[in-house]
């Protein structure tokens, strides 16, 4: 018989078998398929909790990222004082730097040179008070002889003092505010002892930090440096000494604006007839140096002590100090700055102002390096890149 030829026992036999495993295998399939059903159901619920796994991690992690950015906040909020003192002290220690690198340079250990720079320093702050103790002791004598004059005035009606007193009742509202209770006497002397003790500390945190970093600003640099890769550290080494001698000479042209202040003060006195016009001119240059304040409180004294000679003396001094303020801030010093460190006048201006709305006096004082950093800043590194795309 031929091979391609089933007989019909064969092909009832395959039927059979067919319908054996067929009939044997539906209870079986249908457990597969119930087993492969739960199993489905089984990932679905797995993926639905992983999901709400993710999320409430993603959730957790949000939470905590934004409670240590707070509590960051909140610290540096707490220690902005400090923080100010501390960056007070880095800018002294760069601006007197020159000076400690020019002793180095002729082979003066560095702690020797930077007790020179400080000698030299302290010898200035006394040859100043040296001045200016006998012209402020007789000053103060002067005062305290003319108040009976000047309240004698205030009782003549015919007066310019007596018409002040007329008008606006000053002796009145001053014995109001002496009488008025003695809890705003003794708040006040303690408001009063307060600052004090908080400027003696801020004065001596200052010094100390500065005397420090000045002594170890080699091996600050070099630890700082190390961050640097390798390839590109000797060009951060000349960036950096660029900026460190910016710095220097932005000290150089303070000093300078505020020697200006000094001959200012000196020609104006000495003109007037102000008494003392050396010492009071040595006053203004070295309160000069605080920017915003500084030539403030100078005016403020001299006009006070122009008191002592007259009262149109005094009115006339404080409107020189006034003309003087603003052509010091928008004309002085914008074009020494643009000489000494080669910064445009307009971002003078507004480095100091956006600086003391900031940090106070210290923002004033480190607005105009800090901006002559960023332009260096973008000179080496994004101006190239912009310019080559």
């Amino acid at each position: 018989m031929a091979r391609g030829h089933a007989t019909p026992a064969r092909r009832l036999g395959r039927v059979h078998r067919a319908t054996g495993r067929g009939a044997g295998a539906g209870p079986r399939d249908a457990q597969r398929r119930a087993g492969r059903r739960e199993s489905g159901n089984e990932a679905v619920r797995l993926g639905a909790g992983v999901r709400t796994g993710g999320w409430l991690r993603a959730g957790f992690g949000l939470g905590l990222g934004a409670t240590l950015a707070w509590l960051l906040v909140h610290t540096v909020w707490q220690i902005g004082e400090l923080l100010s003192l501390f960056l007070a002290s880095v800018f002294v220690a760069v601006g007197l730097e020159p000076l400690v690198g020019l002793l180095t340079r002729h082979r003066v250990r560095r702690g020797w040179a930077v007790v020179v720079v400080l000698l030299l320093f302290t010898a200035c702050l006394a040859g100043f008070a040296a001045l200016v103790a006998q012209p402020i002791s007789d000053e103060v004598n002067a005062l305290v002889k003319a108040v009976p004059r000047w309240l004698t005035e205030l009782h003549n009606r015919h007066s310019f003092l007596g018409h002040l007193e007329d008008r606006y009742q000053v002796i009145s509202k001053l014995r109001q505010a002496l009488t008025s209770g003695g809890a705003g006497v003794v708040g006040g002397v303690l408001g009063a002892g307060k600052i004090v003790l908080s400027l003696v500390t801020s004065v001596v945190i200052v010094v100390v930090v500065t005397i420090y970093i000045m002594a170890g600003l080699p091996v600050i640099k070099g630890f700082c440096f190390r961050f640097v890769a390798a390839s590109r550290r000797p060009r951060a080494e000349a960036v950096t000494d660029e900026i460190l001698a910016r710095t220097g000479r932005f000290m150089l042209a303070n000093i300078a604006t505020s020697g200006i202040a000094g001959l200012a003060t000196f020609a104006w006195c000495a003109a007037v007839g102000v008494p003392y016009p050396a010492a009071l001119g040595f006053f203004v240059a070295l309160m000069d140096l605080i920017p915003v304040l500084g030539s403030t409180i100078a005016g403020v004294a001299v006009s006070l002590v122009a008191l002592s000679v007259s009262l149109p003396i005094a009115g006339a001094t404080a409107g020189f100090y006034i003309a003087f303020r603003l052509a010091e801030d928008y004309l002085i010093t914008p074009r020494a700055m643009k000489y000494a460190v080669d910064v445009h006048p307009v971002v003078t201006v507004v480095g100091v102002l956006v600086g003391g709305a900031l940090l106070g006096i210290i923002g004033a004082l480190v607005a105009v390096p800090a901006a002559v950093a960023i332009g260096i800043l973008l000179d080496e590194y994004l101006f190239p890149r912009v310019d080559a795309s």
